[in-house]
């Protein structure tokens, strides 16, 4: 198999942290990659090296000459007031028709493709950056982090385009379900090496446990036999009758060896706030309106949730989630109706952009210490720290230089120094890594409280849900079944709308072929009547002219003249207007 893109004893490093260490992989054509590894492990800065924009240390990054890189940019490459026909056309520089076929294959018709780009969902700008990527035809796509923020229908369908995508992929995430129904392959960047498994998520996790058992066993092994030679050998080196067989023995020490066995890097450990199981209705909202100003989002909305339920709300990007949550925490005041807490509730928030607000003059220690509830010691707050790896001086980092993920890290850790017993999360797995999403999803489900969250990691939420929430089509009610029964409603929409858009362009390219087939057989209708006429002119063009060279006579040789000229002009023309003809044919048959 071609490899597309190899990176060759790649060296980075960002201060003392080592992020590659002299370390080389080959990205195959046609293969499927899901690349996983810790929070400020390197993995963006190794997109960004592969497509130009940040230099190796040292190493080099090889690219085939077929290379044909896409890369799913994260800032919206959008001109003000453009609409979404026209960005496609201006990136792409490809004709209107083909930027309406690929637009159609992401259900961007209508409107959608008329209208201003800018006033679309972050979903829905997705598909148009998907569209445009499409047109440039690449053969190797890079996408880093593209599951962020996306509701669950533009993840299916990023998952059916990834899935029918000819070409090979390499793909960051943290979402195991994302990667597994996308990546047959999956490329681990730990310790600033680069190793590529080929296996999915699910089993590169299995493998990578089943193997570190199988190192402890083996070393327990080896080490119980040198205790015991060492033992014998110890006993018997001086006894005459046994010096040769202690000897033996030594030799036997000396050939064993303990397999190298990998660290396990260390993981987040939740300390959830201790409560007790709580019984009764936690929240009641009765004909609620939510929403900005004048703008409702969602109206009549009864709900009720239990306590000690943990309850997803979902929906589409812009239906209102987040507007629900935020009017349920009182940041946000409802337009009509109300939303009452029951008695003793003590709410905990995590906000789904919380961690671009924090005071970046602050360390780690101050902004803890700030969130903190009275009964919190000192120790409790350093314990929970280096619980979400914040120990010795780490914890006087300033915030100002921590990455996306220590920041996200930093906000739950504040969240759970106080004793709340509802917690209310918006998007808590964006930002982190695959193994602090599983240490979280464990420590909500041993929480007794309440847990209210939104959440596009269908794999996190999988593990936690017991009843969802549907936010659609302007209300808000309780989905009556579980959390897998929605997806599964969910991907059957998703993919009859792909049969129906997927059949739709083959129609319409039928369609196409028999009006090209038509045209063809039309202007060669008009060629062959073109020919007949000239092979008619052509025979009396040669009767004329032999009239002139038989006659004396000058009246007739004048007519013959005249009219041979007319004939030569006729034959002129219907020569023109056959090449024409011919030239049309072509170019119906080569588009």
């Amino acid at each position: 198999m071609t490899t597309l893109l190899e990176i060759k004893n790649a060296e980075k490093r960002y201060g003392e942290q080592l992020l590659l260490d002299r370390t080389t992989v080959a990205l195959p054509q046609d293969c499927k990659i899901g690349m996983v590894g810790r929070n400020g492990a390197g993995k963006s800065t190794l997109i960004r090296a592969m497509i130009g924009e940040e230099d190796l240390d040292a190493g080099d990054v090889l690219r085939h000459p077929n290379l044909r890189l896409g890369y799913l940019r994260q800032h919206d490459p959008f001109k003000p007031g453009e609409t979404v026909l026209d960005f496609l056309i201006r990136d792409s520089g490809k004709p209107e028709w083909r930027c309406g076929e690929v637009a159609a294959e992401f259900a961007l018709a209508g409107d959608k493709l008329t209208g201003s780009v800018q006033t679309l969902s972050g979903g829905w700008q997705t598909r148009v950056k998907l569209a445009a990527l499409l047109l440039h035809e690449p053969n190797m796509l890079l996408l880093d982090e593209p599951t962020n923020f996306l509701d669950i229908r533009t993840q299916l369908l990023l998952e059916h385009f990834l899935k029918h995508f000819r070409g090979g992929c390499l793909i960051v995430s943290h979402d195991r379900g994302f990667l597994k129904a996308t990546c047959t392959h999956t490329l681990e960047l730990a310790r600033g090496e680069l190793n590529l498994f080929p296996a999915d998520i699910e089993t590169y996790v299995q493998k990578k446990s089943e193997q570190r058992i199988h190192d402890q066993k083996v070393n327990a092994a080896t080490l119980a036999k040198r205790k015991q030679l060492e033992t014998f050998i110890q006993k018997n080196r001086a006894n005459a009758n046994t010096a040769s067989q202690a000897r033996s023995k030594k030799k036997q020490l000396e050939k064993l060896t303990l397999i190298e066995e990998e660290t396990s890097e260390k993981t987040v450990r939740f300390h959830v706030p201790e409560t007790n199981l709580r019984q009764g209705t936690a929240l009641r909202c009765q004909d609620l309106a939510i929403g900005y100003g004048d703008q409702i989002v969602a109206d009549a909305i009864h709900l009720e949730i239990e306590h000690g339920n943990c309850t997803v709300v979902v929906g589409d990007n812009g239906q209102g989630k987040t507007t629900l949550l935020r009017t349920i925490v009182d940041s946000l005041a409802p337009l009509r109706g109300s939303c009452d807490w029951g008695h003793g509730c003590q709410i905990g928030v995590y906000a789904q952009h919380v961690y671009t607000t924090l005071p970046d003059e602050q360390t780690i220690l101050d902004y803890l210490d700030t969130c903190r509830g009275p009964e919190t010691s000192t120790q409790t707050l350093l314990d929970i720290a280096g619980s979400f790896l914040f120990s010795g001086d780490a914890i006087q980092k300033k915030i100002s230089v921590l990455s996306g993920g220590e920041r996200a890290r930093v906000c739950l850790a504040g969240l759970l120094l106080a004793p709340h017993n509802v917690l209310v999360l918006d998007e808590p797995g964006n930002h982190l890594d695959v193994e602090t999403v599983e240490a979280l999803a464990a420590a909500l489900h041993e929480f007794k409280g309440t847990v209210i969250l939104t959440s596009h990691d269908r794999h996190f939420v999988s593990q936690v849900a017991d009843s969802v929430i549907e936010v659609k089509d302007g209300g808000a009610t309780l989905y009556p079944a579980n959390y897998e029964s929605y997806l599964h409603r969910i991907q059957e929409e998703c993919d009859a709308v792909s049969e129906a858009e997927s059949d739709s362009p083959k129609r319409a390219a039928k369609k196409n072929q028999k009006a090209k087939r038509q045209q063809i057989r039309n202007v060669r209708k008009e060629l062959t009547a073109i020919e007949r006429k000239i092979t008619s002119r052509d025979s009396q063009r040669t009767i004329l002219r032999d009239r002139l060279l038989e006659t004396r006579d000058p009246l007739i040789a004048e007519k013959a003249h005249t009219e041979l000229t007319q004939i030569e002009k006729e034959i002129g023309e219907l020569e023109e207007q056959w090449l024409e003809l011919e030239q049309e044919t072509q170019d119906t048959a080569d588009d």
